[in-house]
């Protein structure tokens, strides 16, 4: 017979696998700037942060496979939203909330395999005080931070990164990155972290600005290192 306390301790054990797993991933950075919304991290093979819709932007850390089922289901969102209602109606917060159910769902059930990811959706406003960053865990929990945001394998070291976010200081664009990218790779180091560490060759630096203003066709813009 199954009872509520094997089914608390079944609970308790995909948490513990799940967050074991999310260790060996790069953290997530962001950050409000009068430019848009700057987004950080680093990456093995392929991309972990993506253009969801022409105002929200998408990052996670975790499996690939779970990472891209994620973002395959808000772009189908967004679009269906956008079609049926109108662009405007897109938001951040529809698209959270229409995959959080999900989420919720395939943590709880047992008969299939938990989503392996921690991620944020991030809409960029016209000031930096509307933009608004919401963060999506594997339980379908959501929450919802401005001005910056931070992921990581686990709750306590993304908390960290955010304010360690909140001392940060650069006059223009290109400063700004550069202390992103330390700030992300320090953070894996621990008390070994130097400015001046080698990264590994396995690991990629990325960045995209999410821009503030409608000066190109699409707000979405890989920066080069």
């Amino acid at each position: 017979m199954f009872t509520p306390y094997d089914w608390q301790e079944g609970i308790g054990h995909r948490a513990q696998y799940i967050e074991a797993k999310l260790m060996q991933g790069m953290p997530v950075v962001a950050i409000s700037v009068p430019d848009g919304i700057l987004i950080a991290t680093y990456r093995r093979q392929v991309p972990k942060i993506y253009e969801i819709y022409d105002r929200l932007a998408f990052a996670a850390v975790g499996q690939q496979s779970d990472i891209e089922s994620l973002r395959s289901a808000a772009l189908e969102y967004a679009s269906k939203e956008g079609y049926n209602r109108s662009e405007s109606d897109v938001t951040v917060q529809r698209v959270v909330t229409a995959l959080s159910a999900p989420l919720k769902r395939a943590f709880g059930d047992f008969n299939t395999s938990p989503v392996v990811a921690r991620s944020f959706f991030a809409e960029v406003g016209q000031t930096v005080e509307d933009d608004l960053y919401y963060v999506l865990d594997y339980d379908g929990d959501y929450s919802i931070t401005r001005s910056r945001v931070a992921i990581s394998g686990s709750i306590e070291s993304g908390q960290t990164l955010e304010d360690e976010l909140s001392k940060l200081e650069a006059s223009d664009l290109g400063s700004l990155t550069a202390q992103l990218k330390t700030l992300i790779f320090n953070s894996t180091q621990g008390d070994k972290a130097e400015s001046d560490d080698p990264v590994p060759d396995t690991f990629t630096f990325e960045a995209v600005l999410l821009e503030r203003a409608e000066l190109h066709d699409n707000r979405f813009r890989r920066l080069s290192e």
